[in-house]
């Protein structure tokens, strides 16, 4: 599992073999600015600032031109990580955590993975409802 960190704020998760910079970031609960999700746009450029990445599919010269790609830029949402990576964000755009949840529990299937005996539930984590029962309120009827 490779290790994506994103400046300016040094937040680091994990990505999945074969996820893409923009996918390991929305399952972990970060979200910024993104358009198209399958590199026609190109509104989801960042720096890379360290590693390396490679592109399962072909990236239009018009969204990615050879002088981006020679200064390091990438189309997050198709750039799959080879090594662990280091980017920023475009000027003007700034990270959001969405979802503390999935920040969460990405971090604790990261640990799973590499076999980190600190993966025992903390206090609170862990708890599933059982079987049936739907989410929200638990109590008697509304009056």
């Amino acid at each position: 599992m490779r290790q994506l960190t994103v400046l300016p704020v040094g937040v680091s998760l994990p990505v999945g073999d074969g996820e893409t910079i923009l996918g390991a970031m929305v399952r972990s609960g970060f979200l910024y600015r993104f358009g198209c999700r399958r590199g026609g746009c190109g509104v989801c450029k960042v720096h890379l600032v360290a590693g390396e990445v490679r592109y399962e599919r072909p990236v239009a010269a018009a969204v990615l031109s050879d002088a981006e790609r020679a200064a390091g830029v990438c189309l997050s949402c198709r750039a799959v990580p080879l090594t662990d990576v280091v980017i920023e964000l475009q000027e003007g755009d700034r990270l959001i955590l969405a979802s503390p949840l999935l920040r969460d529990a990405a971090k604790r299937a990261a640990l799973r993975k590499s076999g980190d005996s600190a993966t025992r539930p903390g206090p609170g984590e862990g708890a599933r409802r059982p079987p049936g029962r739907p989410l929200g309120h638990q109590g008697g009827a509304a009056r």
